[in-house]
């Protein structure tokens, strides 16, 4: 069943340390800070927007929740409780740092119907956070999983690719800690370079470069292949096409369509295994209904990708088939 969030943003609430890549602002497009008359009022609204809410869950995004003042996250937490007794919504979703999780606050988040616990890892390398004003460490984001873990939240990290200071290299072993980690679902955002960060500071010094755009959908297509592999959902690839993003940004990795991008690589690479076992230059190979789209590429990239190959394909559904799957059929 699809997982749906009503999200609440509190942009940089709680966070101790001005990441060079943020600009909550923006990404969120609010300043404000919610109370809990705002909460109610969007838990009100959801319910009369979203007929069927199972598996949608109150999820506080934006800051690093645990660390907001208590009496302040005491109150965003109270002003959620009547929608969780009234079994309306299935729980309460929120994100944070690594190292700002304890058993004193797991604890207190487990009282008040908390399931699931998201946390900005961004790397697995320690001198990628530091260059990117992080202040926690790779080992934070071990610790704080093992607790979460402990305390039976669901368990989700989020990660950003290509931070000043990555290499390729770098990446890849991120993406190698985060499945040996096993967290239940994983946010990958590729780097945006917004207006008013020190990352648009040292983009226009000219001593932070990007990686290749064609490269970066590589590298993120990769990584959702292993996290599928791995029985770790990605339940977001790219920001969340915005206006406020879109007037933003400088540079980077944006594109309303990147999770769409990534999963025509996905399925370009495994037509190619597939044609690599034929002689056949008029092909049909099938997938799941519902993933022919993405067979097929962006605006049907991998068809014109075939097709300038000498291989023509057609592509049809078979609900047998599973995610990723796909067979040539004669």
């Amino acid at each position: 069943m699809k997982h749906k969030n009503i999200a609440i943003f509190i942009p940089h609430a709680g966070c101790p340390h001005a990441c060079s890549f943020c600009n909550q602002k923006t990404i969120t497009a609010q300043e404000h800070l919610p109370r809990a008359k705002d909460v109610q009022r969007i838990c009100k609204q959801a319910l009369t927007e979203i007929p069927d809410r199972r598996n949608t869950e109150i999820a506080f995004f934006g800051g690093s929740f645990t660390a907001i003042p208590r009496e302040y996250m005491l109150e965003l937490l109270e002003s959620a409780q009547p929608y969780l007794r009234q079994d309306v919504f299935s729980g309460i979703r929120i994100s944070t740092r690594p190292d700002c999780i304890d058993r004193e606050v797991l604890t207190l988040l487990k009282q008040y119907g908390v399931t699931a616990i998201e946390l900005g890892a961004q790397s697995m390398c320690d001198h990628v956070l530091a260059a990117n004003d992080r202040g926690h460490t790779a080992q934070d984001v071990i610790d704080a999983c093992t607790l979460i873990r402990e305390y039976g939240f669901e368990q989700g990290l989020q990660m950003m690719v290509g931070l000043y200071e990555s290499t390729m290299q770098d990446e890849r072993f991120t993406v190698d800690s985060i499945v040996s980690i096993s967290p239940d679902i994983v946010r990958i955002y590729p780097v945006v370079v917004l207006k008013g960060t020190r990352l648009a500071k040292l983009y226009g010094e000219g001593s932070y470069r990007l990686f290749p755009f064609a490269q970066t959908v590589e590298l993120c297509a990769d990584a959702m292949w292993k996290f599928h592999k791995s029985g770790i959902s990605v339940i977001k690839c790219g920001l969340h096409a915005s206006e406020f993003v879109e007037q933003d940004m400088l540079a980077g990795f944006y594109h309303p369509a990147f999770r769409e991008l990534c999963e025509g690589r996905i399925y370009r690479n495994l037509l190619q295994s597939c044609i690599k076992r034929t002689e056949n230059r008029r092909i049909t190979i099938v997938v799941h209904p519902s993933e022919i789209s993405k067979a097929a590429g962006h605006k049907r990239e991998n068809l014109r990708f075939f097709e300038e190959n000498g291989v023509t394909l057609k592509l049809l559904g078979d609900r047998n088939l599973e995610k990723y799957q796909c067979e040539i059929r004669e």
